[in-house]
This record gives structure tokens, C-alpha cells and sequence, in this order.
């Protein structure tokens, strides 16, 4: 076992026990979690809070954890589900990481620095200590990924519909699984007609439709791998239908809504955690400016995709009643003192947005080894996870922002381009400002250990009433 990783564990049973010394009454979310999971313990399997909105997998995990362990189901005890699933998340992001950097991966009980690092991540490392459902559920959606990339499909489909359990969204991620599985097969198969998927950094808008024509005309050889994931996607249709819907319990405050900046929220959410790790590329700050004015075209371009981003916004921006009316929250005062204070300012933030997305696909197509649809892949699945949601709520992004964080995990080729002018400029941007991998690994884990030692002292120590400070 690494010393960094015995040092994560030590410090998340000691957050633990702090929580549990200072926080002694369900908080939040939880006086809905623990009184069902407390009425499934006395075998109570009949009864259902109503204002609980996803399936009972978190309860059904603390019922064998108190059948094998024989502990009650008390608050302090049921917090150590969630906490079992972020101490085992390093093992299993381990195996992530590795993938993309196309190595083999360590020993099961030796995870990797960058793999501790990212279970540290602010949006996971915190609801690790509550009795919520966000790391299970992140858990069983990333070893749902790592043995579909492994090609243990049955496994792989297993685990997606356990998934399913915590979070029934996560069905769009155990598609993206097969997706994301096959799409390798195809890539690197020995024989036969090889997918048409260029390089992300060689990619233009003319590779995206020769390479969904590709991928259609390749369906027959990659339907039979589909199917342990149809039993599931069968599964869900069924629940559809017996639920008369995808949203449990409480419905009227979760009427879907087209929320189309939730993808903005995405993309600058996931710049502002992971830019150490964007910073590995050579003057990124330089050629995201280029990507943007570089030329009147560009500049052109640039002012056309702020319109439409204006757009978007003017239409698509939903003012949520929980998030205007729940200050326990930092959205409250993200979306109160930065977003409210001036009709201005929404729009303002449209060339930040498109900066980050121009960011990140910078950054990805410098990674030696990311291709086109490997990197498309993400947003068109997290689409349907966020588009619907009209709440602004950053742990709906987890899931996502791990999976762009492993696409930052290659390594970095500094002579990349996409034009002629940046072929010209190849010496000096080889020159430029650049963090080696290992200074920005240790920056990132210092800037996720900030955000975590401030974010719990808030919330532990610093509670204001009833009312304690949180994502």
C-alpha cells in the first residue's frame, strides 16, 4: 500500500469522525436517506419516503454492511457506506487512468498518486462523509467503465445495473461504457475495416460526419458485445414504464426543463478544478487567445458563438426555487452575487465559457493518444444527465469531470497543431510556459486539499444555527 494512499485513508476516517462528533443529527438531504435506510434495516422493505427521488441501492449497500458486520443503522454507522466507496475509489480510478495512459495498471492495493489525487476532488471527497449517494454511485459508474474498457462485458453490465441503483441517470453512463469500449475495439482491432476516428488534435468539422457514416457501416461487429448492456437498457425501459417516469418519490420539484447552460456550468466548473492539469500544455493561455482571434475568421467566428452562447442563455436560463431559496448552499451565493448582480452579467460570462471549451479541446488534442470520438463522447452523454436538470447542483457534473480529467491523463505532445500558423510557431510554444506532469500533480493535490480543509472547516466548525455551509 502506497504512503499516499494510507495517508487518504487515515484522513478520511479522521473527517469522519469529525463530522460524526459535530454533526449529530441527519443534515440536509439525509433526514430523507437515513429514516428509509433505517426502515429497510428493521426489514421494513414495503415503506417509502415519497420525497425521495432515487432508488434504494444506498440502503439495500447499508442493509448487507449491517447483515455482515452486525452494526446498527444508526447515523454515525450509515455514514460508513459512503465512505467504504471513497476509500475503495482510488482502486478502481487507478485502473481508469492506466487506460488512458496506456499503461498496465499497479498492484490492486498500490493506486497511483493521480488516482488518490482525483478521489480528493472537492465535488467527491466531501459527500464522502454524508449519507448521500453520490460516491457509490460514482464508484460503481467508473468500475462499470473499467471493465467494459477491459472487455469483461457481462461484469461490465452487472455493475452498470447496480449503478442504476443509486442514480438512475447513470444509465445513460453505462451506455457510454459500451460506447466508449467499442469505439477502442474498433480503433485498435487487427483485422477487418478500422473506424475512421483521427486523432483529436488532426480532427476537423468534416471528420465528424465520415466518422459517424464510419461507425454505423462498423454496427454489425460491435452488436454482439451490446448484449449484456440491452438487458440492462430492457431493465430500465421497464422501470420507465412501472414508474411513469425516470424521477421517483417527489416529481413536482423535478419537472425536467431544457437547461442549456448547464453545459457552460460544465465546462468552467470543470476548468476552475482541473486547471493544473490543463496548464501541462505548452502556452495554453496563448493559444486558446489564437483559437479565439487569431485571425479575422476566428475573431469572427468568436463573436458568431458568443451570439449564439447570448442566446442561449436569454432563453434557456432557469432561476430554480431551490437554489434561490436554499442559501446552505454556495450556488446560493454564486448565483445570488454573481449571477443577480447586474442583467448583464450572465451574458458577460459567455466568452469565459467559450474560452474554457476551447480550453479543454486544446488541452485534449495536445494528449498523444485522445481521439475524436473518444473526446465527443463525453458531452454527448452528459447531455442528457444535464440538459433536463433544471437545478443548478455541481454534483450532478461528477461524473462527467472525471471522465474529462482522465482524457488530461496522456502524455502531452508539444509539437501538436491544427493549422499552418501554429506549425510555425511549434518552437516557441514548445518554450512556453508549461507545468511538468509532476509539478502539476502536486498542484492539483494542494489546490483540491485547500478546497477541501476550507470547505469541511465551514461546515463543521463554523455552522451558523441550524444551518451549515455546502456544495
Amino acid at each position: 500500500m502506497s504512503a499516499l494512499y494510507a495517508a487518504f485513508c487515515a484522513a478520511a476516517v479522521s473527517v469522519l469522525k469529525e463530522v460524526n462528533k459535530h454533526v449529530t443529527e441527519p443534515y440536509m438531504d439525509e433526514p430523507f436517506h437515513v429514516p428509509q435506510a433505517q426502515a429497510y434495516c428493521a426489514g421494513n422493505y414495503s415503506h417509502w419516503d415519497p420525497k425521495i427521488t432515487t432508488p434504494p441501492g444506498l440502503y439495500i449497500v447499508s442493509v448487507i454492511l449491517k447483515r455482515f458486520f452486525i452494526v446498527k443503522c444508526a447515523l454515525p454507522t450509515l455514514r460508513l457506506t459512503p465512505l467504504l466507496a471513497l476509500l475503495i475509489l482510488p482502486l478502481v480510478l487507478t485502473r481508469f487512468l492506466a487506460y488512458h495512459k496506456r499503461i498496465h495498471p499497479p498492484s490492486i492495493l498500490s493506486p497511483s498518486p493521480a488516482a488518490v489525487i482525483l478521489a480528493l476532488h472537492p465535488l467527491v471527497f466531501f459527500y464522502g462523509f454524508l449519507y448521500y449517494t453520490d460516491v457509490p454511485s460514482l464508484l460503481s459508474v467508473v468500475t462499470t467503465i473499467v471493465l467494459a474498457q477491459e472487455e469483461r462485458h457481462w461484469l461490465a453490465a452487472l455493475a452498470g445495473a447496480i449503478s442504476c441503483t443509486f442514480r438512475q441517470t447513470n444509465i445513460v453512463w453505462v451506455l457510454y461504457a459500451y460506447a466508449a469500449s467499442q469505439i477502442a475495439y474498433l480503433r485498435y482491432r487487427r483485422n477487418g475495416v478500422r473506424l475512421h476516428d483521427p486523432l483529436a488534435r488532426q480532427a476537423t468539422f468534416g471528420d465528424i460526419p465520415w466518422s459517424a457514416f464510419s461507425l454505423a457501416s462498423l454496427l454489425p461487429d460491435i452488436l454482439p458485445a451490446f448484449v449484456p448492456y440491452a438487458l440492462v437498457l430492457a431493465g430500465f425501459g421497464g422501470f420507465l414504464v412501472w414508474n411513469g417516469g425516470i424521477v421517483l418519490g417527489d416529481k413536482s420539484n423535478h419537472v425536467p426543463a431544457f437547461h442549456m447552460p448547464q453545459l457552460y456550468y460544465l465546462t468552467s466548473c470543470a476548468t476552475a478544478f482541473c486547471w493544473p492539469t490543463l496548464l501541462r500544455v505548452p502556452s495554453l493561455p496563448s493559444r486558446v487567445l489564437r483559437k479565439m482571434f487569431g485571425g479575422k475568421l476566428r475573431t469572427a467566428c468568436t463573436i458568431l458563438l458568443c451570439a449564439v452562447v447570448c442566446l442561449m442563455i436569454n432563453r434557456y436560463t432557469i432561476h430554480h426555487p431551490f437554489l434561490l431559496a436554499d442559501n446552505r448552499h454556495y450556488t446560493f451565493y454564486l448565483w445570488r452575487r454573481v449571477i443577480l448582480v447586474h442583467p448583464a452579467v450572465k451574458y458577460l460570462l459567455a466568452p469565459i465559457y467559450i474560452a474554457c471549451g476551447w480550453a479543454w479541446w486544446v488541452a485534449v488534442g495536445a494528449s498523444s493518444d485522445n481521439t475524436l470520438l473518444q473526446v465527443l463522447l463525453i458531452p454527448l452523454t452528459a447531455a442528457p444527465t444535464l440538459l433536463p436538470a433544471p437545478l443548478l447542483e455541481p454534483r450532478y457534473f461528477v461524473v462527467p469531470l472525471v471522465l474529462m480529467r482522465g482524457l488530461l491523463e496522456g502524455d502531452v505532445d508539444e509539437g501538436s497543431s491544427d493549422d499552418t500558423r501554429e506549425k510555425a510557431t511549434n518552437a516557441s510554444r514548445s518554450s512556453g510556459f508549461r507545468l511538468s506532469p509532476n509539478t502539476s500533480l502536486a498542484l492539483e493535490f494542494a489546490w483540491y486539499a485547500i478546497i477541501n480543509v476550507v470547505t469541511l472547516y465551514v461546515f463543521v466548525y463554523c455552522p451558523r444555527g441550524e444551518v451549515r455551509f455546502m456544495w
